[in-house]
């Protein structure tokens, strides 16, 4: 799974999507995450469909399906399993017509050990920002007003990974962002596990578990 990411590189350097068009609204809001948790709005990458022009906007983390009646937003899941994204109808539509990229520095995953949850924070070698697929949504509250929200996509955990978690999210190789931001309806060959080889993960404090600590001394290692 995926419940905790660090997004905190410069705008410019988040914006991993060659002729990206970062919206003037976004310069001012991007503040760095350290600790980012559902609920909260982070950067992810989209595509205005009619235009083509691609964007980078702060939305929350926690997807509400454009379709639901409850006024409070229903369930909305944080993660969508990259077996099941196309045929359940909670992501179905957002998988062949909204997807994202969430665009992070890294991501923490915990180990259960005989004293208790050892956290971890995960990333690439290089400690270079990638991306990880998503779905978006909008969905218009009782009153009107339209909120967008957004979902992780997961998929079975690589080998350094399953050593914490038997998923792992979905993080697209570089030649792949063009295809998971097209307009492809069903572009799930590239919703797999990446390779170990360019990642590590290191043991960090568990100040990281209060998503209240949120600062750059989270990622050293304990």
């Amino acid at each position: 799974m995926c419940g905790r990411i660090i997004q905190a590189s410069p705008l410019l350097q988040l914006a991993i999507v060659d002729g990206l068009d970062v919206r003037s609204d976004s310069r001012g809001n991007h503040a760095p995450r350290y600790n980012g948790a559902p609920g909260q709005e982070h950067l992810v990458i989209r595509v205005n469909r009619k235009t083509g022009e691609r964007s980078l906007d702060p939305i929350k983390w926690g997807l509400i399906p454009h379709w639901c009646a409850d006024p409070k937003g229903g369930r909305k899941p944080i993660n969508a399993r990259s077996e099941t994204v196309g045929t359940l109808p909670v992501f179905r539509d957002a998988y062949r017509a909204r997807r994202c990229i969430l665009p992070v520095d890294g991501f923490f995953e915990w180990q259960v050990t005989t004293s208790g949850k050892q956290p971890y924070a995960i990333g690439m070698k290089d400690r270079a920002p990638f991306g990880i697929a998503g779905l978006w949504e909008n969905w218009k509250t009782p009153a009107g007003e339209w909120m967008r929200t957004f979902a992780v996509v997961t998929v079975p955990a690589n080998a350094l990974l399953a050593r914490l978690h038997d998923r792992m999210p979905a993080i697209l190789d570089p030649q792949d962002y063009e295809r998971w931001l097209s307009d492809e309806e069903n572009p799930r060959g590239v919703l797999r596990p990446f390779p170990v080889e360019r990642m590590q993960m290191w043991p960090i404090s568990e100040r990281v578990n209060s998503v209240r600590n949120d600062d750059a001394k989270l990622l050293e290692p304990a």
